[in-house]
């Protein structure tokens, strides 16, 4: 980047030490910063024909007053003019709030310009700018901008004026120009001008793109680039293992694998087998099959005579995997342990000396295994479930714990494309996209609140069939700004409902590890037939025998998390049900409910959910890893995103990119990002 533009904006003449404090509280410190402070949308001051604006849009309009400006006071110092605008062959009103003024200047047959917003059923504008005479705008879009303190939209307008003024020609080109070309992108200079100062709404698409564009693809060459240096520095294991053994395995499992987990294991199966380490996010909705992949990819590895690890969030699903590990391996002579924090004494020393000499081939455990005793003889593959649920130390640690060992993280949160490629754009993501053969669909209803006793009524039916039920919540106690059913309270109203016919539970966040294990112990070996509980049995929780989940207040929940609750269920051979109790208020809460009674597909519900929550929303404000761009959408300009991605993959295994001059900006940026001295990202 030119030097000139990294230099304080109190070299800009007309900004002094007063101003450039206000801009700072904006992050804006040099020049290129307020050339690259963007508009985040335009007044459109272009002349509308009302028959083809909708209600409570904002509207430009010429026309001829009709009648004798009416003024009424209301309230201290408030009040309401009104006068009729004869609008082209419609005769409306205008409403002028707070400007009594102009019962004394405004004529009958004076023609006027207004803007303001279109209210269609009382055909009125509420005006919040007028201008006398014929339409004269010297400017049809004036942008609007993230303002702060002393700093107006007009005066940032007049800041951008000034430094493109004085330092429009020292803006150089970032992109290739070929890229320029092939995608009939603006050149820099001229898209910071249109962004800022567009004549047309042309001029706004055109440097839009532009900029969406080269937002993402730096970004993405970030991405790829780390990808490959990761990948070609460090040295992975090469897991020689008989392929006959393995195919003997497969054919052994329950089910058949469905084409999908054929495609996965052998993405799976070529890592292992290539001298570079794995790094794979491998996706499955619940209930596709991922342990069964895990599995194979495990054995694989101890018929290549390495040790595997399968770090799990909770110790009930510990408890699961290391039951059904052991199940599918006894045959095969693959000794499979648990390890958790109630493995202790004498059992815990034996677990971890046998560990170290390798007598252990799988090791299967919560977040005990990153504990520093453990130690493993040969450690070649790493698999960590439900990832997002560990922290990036946690899962490192883990990986640290053998020489470069094959990596492989599994998710039943389905993600949205366009959120993978982003935030695990250095990895590679396999996707299980299929369910197996036979497996009924969850049947979801939608109901109101006031058809709560049909609802119990419909869940006792099931539990006098011996079955049992989820009763999920979302708040622990009263709380004085949701008015949402909590689950103590409910706990009470459905003990007080079944009255010893069936017995409940309560599981909730407040509760000390120790008590959620043995309720859900209790849960789980039908000691309680309906479990009330807040969102903490979303992950990991496996019991067969439970066919039906009630989920009070629906609405406080998006798309994803509802789904993830919903998984809980239909996890055995009889048919299962989800009602969801809600009387949503808003159209996007209408809109949830509707979507989740019309399909079970994880991944079409994440994409709506991103549509209608965003990407910030959709892994919560606190999730690393998820860019701020100034302009790109990742959901709306996806299609700019799968672009940018595939010309920085490209780019970066070119020997072009790493010497040609015309790429000299983006290796330097590269440079100053750290990704060529080995630094990790943010």
């Amino acid at each position: 980047m030119n030097e000139q533009l990294l230099q304080s904006v109190t070299v800009i003449k007309g900004i002094g030490e007063e101003t450039a404090n206000a801009l700072a509280q904006l992050n804006i410190h040099t020049i290129n910063d307020l050339l690259e402070h963007f508009p985040y949308r335009y007044e459109d001051y272009r002349l509308c024909h009302l028959m083809d604006v909708k209600h409570n849009e904002r509207v430009t309009v010429e026309g001829k007053i009709q009648s004798e400006p009416s003024l009424i006071y209301y309230g201290r110092k408030r009040s309401r003019l009104t006068v009729r605008l004869l609008v082209d062959r419609a005769l409306i009103q205008v409403v002028f709030f707070n400007q009594p003024y102009l019962k004394k200047s405004l004529a009958i047959n004076e023609t006027i310009t207004v803007t303001g917003k279109w209210d269609q059923h009382r055909q009125t504008i509420t005006a919040n700018e007028m201008k006398r005479g014929h339409y004269s705008m010297t400017t049809m879009f004036e942008p609007v901008y993230t303002v702060k303190g002393s700093i107006t939209v007009k005066g940032m307008r007049r800041f951008i004026q000034l430094a493109l003024n004085q330092f429009a020609d020292q803006v150089e080109e970032t992109l290739p120009a070929h890229l320029l070309k092939q995608y009939r992108l603006l050149p820099k200079k001229a898209a910071l001008t249109a962004c800022h100062f567009p004549r047309s709404a042309k001029d706004v698409k055109q440097a839009r793109r532009r900029v969406v564009y080269e937002e993402f693809l730096l970004f993405q060459l970030k991405m790829q680039a780390l990808r490959k240096f990761e990948r070609e520095q460090s040295k992975g294991m090469i897991h020689k293992y008989d392929e006959n053994k393995l195919n003997a395995f497969i054919a052994s499992l329950p089910f058949p694998l469905t084409n999908a987990q054929t495609r996965v294991v052998q993405e799976i199966l070529n890592d292992l087998n290539s001298p570079y380490r794995m790094n794979r996010l491998l996706q499955g909705d619940v209930g596709s099959g991922k342990t069964v992949v895990a599995s194979i990819a495990l054995y694989a590895c101890v018929l290549s005579g390495s040790q595997g690890a399968l770090m799990v969030p909770t110790e009930i699903l510990a408890e699961q995997h290391a039951h059904s590990l052991t199940q599918l391996f006894e045959p095969f002579g693959v000794n499979v342990q648990l390890l958790s924090s109630s493995v202790k004494g004498k059992r815990r020393k034996e677990l971890l000396s046998d560990l170290q000499a390798g007598d252990i081939h799988l090791l299967v455990g919560t977040h005990a295994l990153i504990q520093e005793e453990v130690k493993f003889k040969k450690l070649g593959l790493v698999i960590t479930d439900e990832q997002h649920r560990f922290g990036v130390e946690q899962r490192r640690i883990l990986r640290e714990k053998g020489e470069n060992p094959d990596v492989l993280f599994m998710t039943a949160t389905p993600i949205p494309r366009t959120l993978a490629i982003t935030v695990f754009g250095e990895m590679d993501v396999s996707i299980i996209d299929e369910m197996p053969k036979g497996r009924k669909m969850i049947e979801t209803y939608w109901a109101k609140h006031h058809m709560l006793e049909r609802v119990l009524i419909f869940m006792e039916k099931e539990l006098i069939k011996g079955r049992q039920a989820y009763v999920i919540c979302p708040l622990i106690e009263e709380s004085d700004k949701l008015d949402v059913q909590n689950a103590i309270d409910v706990y009470t109203t459905l003990t007080n409902y079944f009255d010893n016919r069936f017995n409940v539970g309560l599981m909730h966040g407040r509760l000390t590890s120790e008590e959620k294990e043995t309720v859900m112990k209790a849960f789980t070996v039908n000691e309680v037939q309906v479990l009330v509980s807040t969102t903490v049995v979303e992950v990991g929780v496996n019991v067969p025998n439970a066919t039906f989940m009630l989920i009070y207040d629906a609405e406080r929940f998006g798309l994803a998390q509802l789904h993830q609750l919903r998984g809980r269920v239909g996890r055995g051979s009889e048919q299962s049900y989800c009602v969801l109790l809600a009387d949503p208020k808003s159209d996007v809460g209408k809109e949830r409910m509707k979507i989740m009674t019309e399909t079970n597909d994880g991944f079409l519900l994440s994409e709506k959910d991103l549509e209608l929550r965003g990407p910030g929303d959709f892994f919560g404000k606190k999730q690393s890893g998820l860019p701020e761009f100034k302009i790109a959408d990742m959901v709306h300009d996806y299609r700019a995103l799968e672009t940018a991605r595939k010309d920085a993959a490209m780019m970066v295994q070119t020997e072009q990119f790493w010497q040609s001059n015309e790429y000299a900006y983006l290796r330097d940026y590269l440079e100053k990002s750290g990704v060529l001295r080995g630094e990790k990202l943010d």
